[in-house]
């Protein structure tokens, strides 16, 4: 899945960002370079997070932005990762709910979408994946992982 991040150009590196809505706008701008969608989706996720509160915050450190209910501007099935140096808070007091890494979510094949959700469930679940992730800094360092951390599994 990293090696797909890169290939795909889904991806990008931050210091940080000036709150969470910069945050996931950011995590956007890798998907919508290359029309895998539109500039509302963002607004849309945005939108989402304000009615229903921090939901896209899975577990410490990461976010995985999308939007379900209105998910118009979805042109094809990805996943679109980010990382920043400074973790942005969703819930301020709540480090429970900050993240640094972000997983943004776009779908208009299910079959496809459940194929990229199994595969980013089996990314998340290897702690030794996520802690590479979080001190990598570059495209190479994704590759160097997806190698030495996935690929003899």
């Amino acid at each position: 899945m990293l090696k797909e991040f890169v290939e795909s150009h889904h991806y990008k590196f931050a210091k940080e960002a000036s709150d969470w809505r910069e945050a996931i706008r950011m995590s956007c701008e890798s998907l919508e370079a290359d029309g895998t969608v539109e500039g509302n989706y963002k607004e849309d996720i945005i939108a989402c997070v304000e009615k229903y509160g921090p939901y896209i915050v899975i577990m410490p450190n990461v976010a995985m932005p999308h939007c379900q209910e209105c998910a118009k501007g979805v042109h094809k099935t990805a996943i679109g990762f980010m990382k920043l140096d400074k973790a942005v808070s969703f819930e301020p007091g709540n480090p429970e709910k900050d993240a640094k890494l972000f997983f943004t979510l776009a779908s208009c094949n299910p079959d496809q979408h459940l194929e990229n959700m199994t595969k980013l469930s089996e990314l998340l679940m290897n702690e030794r994946v996520m802690e590479e992730l979080l001190k990598a800094e570059s495209p190479e360092d994704l590759l160097r992982i997806q190698k030495t951390c996935m690929d003899n599994n």
